[in-house]
């Protein structure tokens, strides 16, 4: 029969050298079993050199391996291990830019501020790799995210020991959002009775017109809506939030997503750094202007440039600016060593990750002092601030969670074919002056206008009927398989939602759903119902659009598992394949940072090891293979034993890092394989392997840890040198000697 093809994902950071420990393992254990590991590079490093084949030579040439896997996702047979790649923001972008020219790739400089044509079409050209450019592309279906029984089991019984307490004599801390003028209060709606072609024209107050988008394929059936973020409102919200904060003696902070909403949220954060550091950055606005800063991309983009300046010009401003830290709040520290603020850089602070940590820090955030401090956490908009208000009010109530008797909120997603797609980047947009923002079809009909004024962020988003569909009878489907409550996390008062409504009402009437207890509650209302079955020990499925879909599945694994990189993160493809993502990256940076100074490696590939199973059951299941069953059943129960034996990474030198934890994973596996009376032939091969890495297990941890507590040189951040990562990350000749042997 033809090898049935899992691709594993390569992507970056600390996930990236991860693989290099464990897919050797997963390729060994796999061969002659008619599967096939291949593996599609779609890092940071290797989608921008994909867009630039004119300029590098044919060695240099890489293939678009996204679009590769794009088209893939619409064959029933794709079968894909997706890891967490960077949702690259400007500055990231720019440093992976720096690195690659630097190992002699020709790739021209980002031009952040486009004069001329072709610095714009360049511009538009780098944003295929900025922001969430990959998920859109492979998530064709929709998410089914939760955390595996063995996972959660087992987090219940050794329950992590992150939870900090909260406040008995009360906390100061608490979400502050705008009441009026934000995304939420201006979005419109309306479900397309046709197909058809659309635009979005600007008309300014003069009467001119100015295409912002053309040729908009419109489906029948389709959502779309606009909204609008007054700017004026916003820096209003801000300045009032900043007094607010000093008088309560708080610390100040933000929380925004940079990454994936590329668009509108870096301007909304440089908002909050204009209106902060105001005083200083009003008085030196000529001379910034001269030398290019972008406050979008925060505070430390200003100081970076200021060497532009001469010396004394550069002190001027330096004092200014750190004079400003006397009248104002203070602010949440990022890293209060290196006197990183929440405001220093765009994405530092990610909300879905920020967020979960507040509450599971006790309501708290680091201070300049290095100590946590009750916080003023600023998320503007509405739609999403609400629900993050309501979990940290219940915890000023009820106190901290308990991992040990905690219930679950796992989450059903809407995500098919770029529905909701944070933010629209390609539909969102910064108004040059007043007027009105039109979407007009192709027959010259107005379906919504939007009246904005200078500095105004515009933006519309699309959800397609077909990934509604499918996203509601995945939703009846969990539920059924669950017997747990379906939460459809939706609000009337929102234009959006208000649609999305009618269709649930309308298809949920196709599936039989009797006994099930399904309800639709705006997400301040799902929250508290998820909440009390929280702290009850009940399980509860959230099912949500794309952005919440995000937030919640970090918020509720961090609390539950110690982090999100945990979660069993399913996409049924609607082709009828499979995506399987392994958790989030959040923290990768600072693992990288860690291993490159230390030569530990704490990232957690329990994502990775979870995702595998599913993978081979579906390949077990379309293929008709009953070893790919095996290694499906044999993993799970390697896992269970992985987990019970606490071989998770620690977070210090000289302790079991990834590497540790991928050799123990290997030996529990070959001795689950071992174990098995389904298949023979395994059966025999691998008690051979289990016994060597039993008799050899001392000296292998002896050579792992042996590896630890000197600098590595890997040739790279971004696009690391292969042969560099491998010998760093497969530094045990006796391992790696039995694993190439099968």
């Amino acid at each position: 029969m033809p090898a049935a093809k899992i691709i594993w994902t390569k992507i970056d950071e600390a996930p990236a050298l991860a693989t290099y420990a464990l897919l050797p393992v997963v390729k060994a254990y796999t061969k002659d079993t008619g599967i096939e590991i291949e593996i599609s590079d779609i890092s940071l490093g290797a989608r921008i050199l994909a867009l630039f084949p004119e300029r590098l030579s044919e060695e240099q040439k890489q293939v678009d391996a996204l679009k590769q896997l794009g088209e893939l996702t619409q064959s029933p047979e794709a079968n894909i291990i997706k890891l967490p790649n960077i949702s690259a923001s400007i500055p990231q972008l720019q440093s992976a830019l720096k690195e690659l020219q630097n190992k002699g790739f020709a790739i021209p400089d980002y031009p952040e501020e486009p004069k001329t044509d072709s610095e714009k079409a360049l511009q538009q050209r780098f944003t295929k790799v900025l922001g969430s450019a990959v998920n859109p592309v492979l998530r064709e279906g929709n998410s089914d995210r939760r955390a595996a029984s063995s996972v959660k089991k087992f987090a219940q019984k050794n329950p992590h020991r992150m939870m900090k307490a909260w406040s008995e004599s009360g906390s100061k801390t608490r979400v502050a959002y705008m009441t009026e003028n934000d995304f939420f209060a201006t979005e419109k709606s309306v479900t397309l009775e046709k197909a058809s072609t659309a635009k979005i024209v600007f008309v300014d107050n003069l009467g001119v017109e100015t295409v912002l988008k053309d040729q908009l394929s419109l489906q029948k059936g389709e959502i779309i809506d606009t909204a609008v973020m007054n700017v004026r409102s916003l820096r209003a919200f801000y300045v009032k939030t900043i007094q607010e904060a000093k008088q309560e003696g708080a610390l100040l902070s933000l929380h925004l997503k940079a990454t994936m909403m590329k668009i509108s949220d870096p301007i909304m954060f440089g908002h909050a750094v204009s209106v902060f550091f105001g005083a200083a950055l009003n008085k030196h606005g000529d001379a910034l202007k001269q030398i290019g800063s972008n406050i979008n991309n925060g505070l430390a983009d200003v100081l970076e440039k200021l060497n532009r300046l001469p010396v004394d010009k550069k002190a001027e401003i330096e004092a200014d600016l750190n004079a400003v830290y006397a009248s104002q709040p203070a602010l949440a520290m990022v890293d209060s060593r290196k006197g990183i603020t929440n405001l220093h850089v765009s994405n530092n602070v990610i909300i879905d990750a920020s967020m979960p940590n507040i509450v599971r820090d006790g309501g708290r955030m680091w201070n300049r002092a290095d100590e946590l401090q009750d916080t003023i956490a600023m998320i503007p908009d509405r739609s999403y601030a609400t629900m993050y208000h309501e979990i940290i009010e219940d915890c000023k109530v009820h106190g901290q969670f308990d991992p040990s008797t905690m219930g679950s909120v796992s989450n059903v997603g809407l995500m098919a074919q770029k529905a909701e797609e944070y933010g629209s980047h390609d539909k969102t947009f910064e108004l040059a002056s007043g007027g009105i923002v039109k979407v007009i079809d192709a027959d010259g009909n107005t379906y919504m206008e939007q009246v904005v004024e200078t500095g105004d962020i515009f933006r519309m988003c699309q959800a397609k009927d077909e990934p509604i569909q499918d996203w509601i009878k995945l939703a009846v489907s969990r539920a059924k398989a669950s017997g747990s409550p379906a939460i459809f996390w939706l609000d009337e008062k929102r234009g959006h939602d208000a649609e999305i409504i009618k269709k649930v009402q309308f298809y949920l009437k196709d599936h039989d759903t009797s006994g099930l207890d399904l309800r639709i509650l705006k997400p301040v209302d799902a929250m508290k119902f998820s909440l009390l079955r929280v702290r009850k020990g009940e399980d509860t499925i959230s099912v949500t659009g794309n952005v919440l879909r995000d937030y919640l599945t970090d918020l509720f694994p961090i609390l539950e598992l110690g982090t999100s990189a945990r979660m069993l993160s399913i996409v049924p493809l609607m082709k009828g394949g499979g995506l399987f993502e392994t958790g989030a990256g959040g923290s990768a940076p600072k693992h990288v940072q860690q291993f490159l100074a230390e030569g530990h490696l704490r990232w957690d590939s329990l994502g990775e090891y979870c995702a595998l199973v599913p993978s081979f059951e579906q390949v077990a299941k379309i293929s008709n293979n009953p070893k790919a069953a095996v290694l499906a059943e044999t993993l799970d129960q390697a896992i269970s034993t992985y987990l019970e034996n606490s071989k998770s990474p620690s977070r210090k030198v000289g302790e079991l890092d990834n590497r540790g934890s991928s050799f123990y994973l290997a030996l529990y596996w070959s001795k689950a394989l071992a174990a098995q009376d389904r298949d023979t032939e395994m059966k025999t091969r691998f008690a051979e392997i289990a016994q060597q890495l039993t008799e050899n297990e001392l000296q292998i941890a002896e050579e792992l840890l042996g590896a630890q507590g000197q600098a590595v040189d890997i040739g790279g951040y971004y696009y690391p040198t292969v042969e560099l990562a491998e010998k760093a990350m497969r530094p045990s000749h006796t391992l790696n000697a039995i694993i190439d042997s099968l």
